[in-house]
């Protein structure tokens, strides 16, 4: 069985819209140690209605930690809501919200606007030593209107997690659409769950290792399931990705309003075509 990273869990009890007690944080981390899951990031928010208590969050974490002891480690993190006091702290204390204090910052946008000057925010934070990872923009409004913000930040330096969930449909065809055109145009760094319960958010990592294996190929699905997460949780820099389609294409990206369904996932391995254009991305870039 694969070994599985999840950098992007919340885990800890109690303190956000999570795990809401100890049993369910056990029961949470068992699934995920029945799935391959080595390592998980405990990601609580940071966010105006759940402040960061970082205390409560070691405290925790080390309560569920010892009832999963030799099985499974945990590694304290941040879902990251990019706000005027989150940046202003996060550049105060440098690398207080990265994942492990090693660097790699979950980064979460507003659904409702994402003014420029949040954007912009994304290059203070690297120059304060963080690197900042877009969580799940298949499901942020905005930036699936507008995918040359993505872009743009790839550009700069940011990487992508993708809710695994949000391949297969879970999260609507919208997000399914968006999530598989960024897959095939190489624009993932980092799959990852999410998981918030053992209901309708539940942990499960395998599920999406295996969907990428089966439309974008084994190696695929390592990178972004074990090798880039290993990256993100022992600080390193990642290895070399492949290229992103599209990314610095010079022509302007366009956007139709009208495109909401998602498309045919192909059945198998040869049905995938990673230089083609067309498609979800291939309708609202206009390319």
């Amino acid at each position: 069985m694969i070994d599985l990273i999840d950098i992007h869990h919340h885990l800890i009890y109690g303190v956000d819209d999570g795990s809401k007690d100890l049993e369910m944080s056990i029961g949470m981390a068992e699934v995920a140690i029945a799935e391959g899951v080595t390592h998980i990031a405990c990601s609580p928010h940071s966010v105006d209605s759940y402040p960061y208590q970082l205390e409560t969050n070691l405290e925790r974490m080390a309560e569920i930690q010892a009832a999963v002891s030799g099985r499974l480690e945990l590694i304290l993190a941040c879902d990251f809501h990019l706000n005027a006091d989150n940046i202003q702290d996060a550049i105060q204390h440098p690398l207080k919200y990265s994942i492990d204090g090693k660097g790699y910052l979950l980064v979460e946008f507003p659904e409702a606007a994402i003014p420029p000057q949040l954007g912009a925010s994304l290059n203070r934070l690297k120059a304060a030593g963080y690197t900042c990872i877009i969580t799940h923009p298949e499901r942020n409004p905005v930036i699936v209107k507008h995918p040359q913000m993505l872009a743009d930040w790839i550009r700069a330096g940011c990487v992508v997690q993708v809710t695994a969930s949000s391949l297969y449909g879970r999260f609507g065809n919208s997000a399914e659409a968006f999530a598989n055109e960024l897959l095939d145009r190489n624009w993932i760094h980092f799959l990852a769950t999410d998981a918030h319960n053992l209901d309708w958010r539940p942990p499960h990592l395998k599920k999406g290792y295996e969907y990428v294996a089966n439309r974008a190929g084994v190696e695929t699905a390592r990178r972004l399931c074990f090798e880039n997460p290993r990256a993100a949780i022992t600080g390193a820099k990642m290895p070399v990705q492949p290229e992103p389609i599209g990314v610095w294409d010079s022509a302007p990206i366009k956007f139709a309003e009208t495109v909401k369904s998602a498309p045919k996932r192909p059945a198998a391995d040869g049905a995938r075509n990673p230089a083609k254009t067309g498609g979800f991305f291939g309708k609202i870039f206009g390319k």
